[in-house]
């Protein structure tokens, strides 16, 4: 099996590390999942890295299985990044066509992004991706492709993601370590976007919640544009932690009830609805009401949806996005969710499941995968097209402070 058609995508989550592999076959290009492999990860709080060591042997270790079920290393993966250090802002960028006879080149849209990247970084944030939202050309508003188009001014409307200089750096620094080189790091959410929605819902107004352990990432597409995104600090965790607050239980006995027993509709059940904590495979004594667990799980989730639409709200899209919201993540597996987000954000609601997938491997269908498979999903258009979203002349100071931390590492290795 060749290497150069590899494509891994590595999810680094606050509660678990995922790795998907993909591969091209040579003849019809077609990409197929050929491994899937999982690690409780360490060090890792809130998509922030916050011990190097751990998270480095939670990385290594998910990085073996996958290579262990595919049967050869891995040299190279496209890095999901999340946690609440992310900020999106527009900008815009203004240049003059080149050309004399004014017809526009691809050299002109390349120059008009990057004046709209120009603009005033924080010192300490590094750019991540810069998206082409839409172009104006001359007074002509609301272009998607200028190309072949004649102006003399033209004018890129962009959305620019960018994270903390250094929380970036500790995560290359954890990757590096464990021996694999990054095509390139990618905001969790839009690469899961890739995974689980289809070009209508983008084209019609959708929105994308992955509830993850730590923390719920939103984004927000319409007319094939990311209107918004952002990474809130609150996730599955929370609704464990209410559980073992109202129950008095240990924080493991409450994460095997909301596993097993977790619902959002504590008016299915009556108040004598008990089960015993011994069925649940639990050490204490006696036995739980399953409204009392649905009422405390309804509350939770309905807050974390209601910090949603104060997203949603910033852009005007409260209630407004006729693709309504799909549902994705190791957080939403709880019966009754989608009724709750339909009540909450008053919009279809539905799960989103990864989707046209070639592959033998039963778990890729989970929804707890949708990340990693979105970045084996984003790294196989990008070599399509062969470049990248983000413009890498920026993160350069990031590459040069860890290439030397990569090389000593590297001849560390066997």
């Amino acid at each position: 099996m060749p290497k150069d058609n590899l494509i891994t995508g590595l999810d680094i989550g606050s509660s678990t590390i995922r790795v998907v592999v993909g591969q091209k076959s040579r003849n019809d290009d077609k990409l197929k999942i050929i491994g899937a492999a999982q690690a409780p990860a360490h060090g890792i709080s809130k998509g922030v890295v916050v011990s190097v060591e751990d998270a480095v042997s939670s990385i290594s270790s998910a990085l073996e299985k996958a290579e262990r079920m595919i049967g050869q290393p891995i040299d190279h993966a496209w890095v999901g990044i999340s946690g609440s250090h992310i900020v999106a802002q527009e900008s815009k960028g203004v240049v003059a066509v080149s050309k004399t006879d004014g017809e526009i080149r691809a050299e002109d849209v390349e120059r008009a992004i990057e004046a709209a990247r120009a603009l005033a970084t924080p010192p300490n944030y590094e750019i991540l991706h810069v998206i082409p939202k839409s172009f104006t050309v001359d007074s002509q508003t609301g272009i998607k492709d200028p190309i072949g188009m004649t102006g003399i001014r033209l004018e890129a409307h962009v959305q620019i993601i960018q994270g903390l200089s250094s929380q970036i750096k500790n995560l290359t620094k954890c990757v590096y370590r464990t021996g694999i080189d990054i095509d390139d790091l990618v905001l969790s959410i839009l690469a899961c976007s890739e995974s689980v929605l289809t070009a209508r819902q983008k084209e019609l107004g959708v929105a994308v919640i992955n509830l993850g352990g730590a923390t719920a990432s939103v984004a927000v597409f319409e007319e094939n544009d990311v209107l918004h995104s952002a990474v809130l600090p609150v996730g599955s965790e929370y609704i464990t932690s209410d559980i073992a607050i109202g129950l008095r239980v240990s924080i493991d006995t409450a994460e095997k009830i909301k596993i097993r027993q977790g619902s959002c509709l504590p008016q299915e059940f009556k108040k004598q609805d008990e089960v015993k904590y011994s069925d649940i495979g639990a050490s204490e004594e006696g036995s739980f009401s399953k409204k009392e667990v649905a009422e405390i799980i309804e509350a939770r989730v309905e807050e974390i949806l209601e910090k949603v639409d104060k997203e949603f709200r910033k852009i005007g899209k409260s209630s407004m996005l006729p693709a309504g919201v799909i549902l994705t993540g190791s957080g939403v597996k709880l019966d009754g969710i989608v009724d709750v987000a339909k009540k909450t954000l008053r919009l279809p609601a539905s799960l989103g499941y990864p989707q046209e997938l070639v592959t033998s491997i039963d778990k890729i269908g989970d929804l707890s995968y949708t990340t990693a498979v979105g970045l084996v999903l984003w790294g196989s258009e990008m070599q399509r097209k062969g470049r990248s979203l983000r413009l890498p002349s920026n993160f350069k100071s990031v590459d040069k402070a860890v290439s030397q931390i990569k090389k000593l590492f590297k001849s560390f290795l066997p």
